[in-house]
């Protein structure tokens, strides 16, 4: 048995996309991080195959975006066999990016190469992710919590303050902590899914045979391989084939598309319908995320990326509270995400109904599955009442917008946000002088405070929105202070008393500046 008596910041139970994101986070904000998974490697199956444009934002941040983009591609059009017909059908209108949503459209990745470039991101910043490493049990107090992880070389004990489950929907985190995971699966609607390479089959479709009393076999080309997703709706009562010839059978029996097979299967699960959320996402200085916390049907593409946004919202509430901050903050993540958990269960399980029906509003996408929407107004970080802009309040997605540095270059303001900062936006003479009142602690994440359209002396940037980009994206028409938090969200909105409306939105999320 061997025990360490170092003290790490925080532990990491499960290496997917959402402990990944989360390790990666923490990590670039300089905090002492393990991340274990008892799988003996990396997953490998496609799975979760959709990144949505706000999680696309939230991997530009982590530095992820590129390799995720170098992977992927947009989403193919359906191709509806009906007959001897093959009807082409848009699922989503392919939108060009716009000054405040550079990435507009929902990208077609496997989760294989999602996790990825995410494990290869966590490994540039020095991190390196624990396999065959399952935790057995914890304890915690006041001040630490204390794991045992159990390996093929034995037993570790390890001490960390802080704990965070990502370690799927059979949470052994969630399960220790008693945690109640409430909702159903319906154990007789199942769907076999299958990687494989296919012959005999385009590449520039979205494959699907609907039959209306016999469900459906679809079938989707994964980008950057070879490979295609095959889905394959199960009858009640029947078995689910488990080789190759007799998957190949049970395609053919219901396409009748004699030329098409199956090669080589490199990963098939059987999967059942869950909709469950948990019932608190905190216990002490345990938390839980991803699908730990909250469990959705595969329509709509909506797990994975509520998962990552989880990790996103949590990991600088994290650094915050480890750098001196109230540890008040860190009951924002459950108040904050736990309601955007429940609007997405509700959102895949209607669309996952309407494909048992062959609804066609079933494989139609819009902004709903886009997660650009989502806000944390109301929240305990963003109370109602917030002054607003005529477009924005405290607590929405700081949208992007194009604006000219100094020096006449063009930039972005997604370019000022990315990095574990805060950002403090002066727009306007009257801003930029409040700006420069602003006190800030030494202590947690920095302050970046930029200047538009304005003069300042103490400013880390001046921009200038010379095309009005920023002025229309964040509807100010008068000198506003803003403040954007490290997820991109705004903390504050101030166009009167600005520097007493930051301050006190400051002193909600940083330590005292004593």
């Amino acid at each position: 048995m061997k025990t360490d008596d170092t003290v790490i910041d925080v532990l990491i139970a499960g290496a997917g996309p959402s402990g990944s994101a989360l390790a990666i986070d923490l990590v670039r904000r300089g905090l002492d991080v393990r991340i274990v998974d008892k799988a003996p490697h990396s997953f490998e199956g496609s799975r979760a195959k959709g990144l949505q444009p706000r999680t696309l934002e939230v991997l530009d941040d982590l530095g992820v975006l590129s390799a995720v983009l170098d992977q992927g591609s947009l989403y193919p059009k359906l191709g509806l066999h009906l007959g001897r017909a093959v009807i082409p059908w848009s699922m989503m209108k392919n939108r060009a990016a716009t000054a405040d949503v550079p990435y507009p459209n929902t990208w077609l990745i496997p989760q294989f190469a999602t996790d990825a470039a995410l494990h290869a991101r966590f490994a540039e910043l020095g991190g390196k992710v624990e396999y065959g490493t399952e935790i057995t049990g914890f304890t915690q107090d006041d001040t630490t919590v204390t794991a045992t992880l159990t390996t093929a070389a034995g037993v570790e004990h390890v001490t960390a303050r802080y704990l965070v489950g990502t370690d799927g929907g059979a949470s052994t985190t969630r399960s220790t902590l008693g945690i109640d995971f409430i909702g159903s699966t319906d154990e007789q609607d199942r769907i076999l899914i299958v990687d494989a390479t296919t012959t005999g089959l385009s590449r520039d479709r979205w494959h699907m045979w609907p039959r209306l009393r016999a469900g459906f076999v679809a079938a989707c080309p994964l980008p950057d391989s070879d490979l295609f997703q095959w889905m394959v709706r199960l009858a009640p009562d029947e078995n689910p084939p488990t080789d190759l010839d007799e998957i190949n059978a049970r395609i053919r029996a219901h396409t009748h598309a004699s030329g098409v097979e199956l090669q080589d299967i490199r990963w098939r699960s059987v999967f059942r319908p869950n909709t469950r959320l948990a019932s608190s996402y905190r216990q002490g200085r345990v938390f839980i995320a991803g699908d730990a916390a909250h469990v959705h049907t595969p329509a709509g593409a909506q797990g994975l990326n509520t998962g990552i946004q989880d990790a996103y919202n949590l990991g600088w509430k994290l650094g915050q509270v480890l750098g001196g901050a109230d540890d008040a903050l860190l009951d924002s993540y459950e108040a904050e995400r736990q309601p955007i958990a429940a609007g997405v269960l509700g959102l895949s399980t209607k669309k996952y109904e309407a494909i048992g029906k062959l609804d066609p509003t079933s494989i139609r996408r819009g902004k709903d599955e886009q997660q650009l929407g989502i806000t944390y107004r109301g929240g305990p970080l963003a109370a109602s009442g917030d002054q607003t802009t005529s477009g924005l309040s405290g607590g929405d997605r700081a949208p992007d917008a194009k604006v000219v540095d100094a020096e006449g270059k063009p930039t972005r303001m997604f370019d000022a946000y990315r990095g574990p900062h805060f950002t403090a936006v002066a727009y306007g003479d009257g801003a930029a002088r409040a700006l420069s009142e602003i006190q800030w602690p030494a202590a947690g994440a920095a302050l970046r405070t930029v200047a538009i359209d304005a003069q300042s002396p103490t400013a880390d940037l001046i921009l200038t929105d010379d095309n009005g980009s920023f002025r229309d994206s964040y509807g100010v028409d008068e000198d506003t202070l803003l403040l954007v938090r490290p997820d991109g969200y705004l903390a504050s909105v101030a166009s009167r008393d600005m520097v007493s409306k930051t301050q006190a939105a400051i002193s909600l999320l940083t330590p005292s500046a004593t």
